[in-house]
């Protein structure tokens, strides 16, 4: 493999790891916050893991997959309906 091809791929791998940790990072002004999933009602989520993409689009309350950023050290105390919060996107009941 040439080294310009060596450098095109490094530079595409980078690039990728670099868009799937944005993906994953808290937005900005959250901090103090954990991401609590399953905690927020419809509608009222800050983003989410798998059935939609962001703020406000959840469609039911105490949606496993979306998160809304909580006090530090809260989310899995806190109790819903459903069960406690998770720091991790969980299985909720449809």
């Amino acid at each position: 493999m040439s080294a310009i091809m060596k450098n095109v791929t490094g530079a595409a791998l980078a690039g990728a790891v670099a868009a799937a940790l944005a993906s994953l990072a808290v937005p900005a002004g959250a901090a103090g916050r954990e991401k609590g999933h399953g905690a927020s009602l419809q509608g009222q989520n800050d983003c989410a893991a798998g059935a939609h993409s962001c703020a406000g689009t959840s469609t039911v309350d105490y949606d496993g997959q979306s998160f809304k950023l909580v006090p530090a050290g809260s989310c899995t105390k806190m109790e819903t309906p459903l069960g406690p919060g998770s720091l991790t996107p969980i299985q909720r009941p449809a």
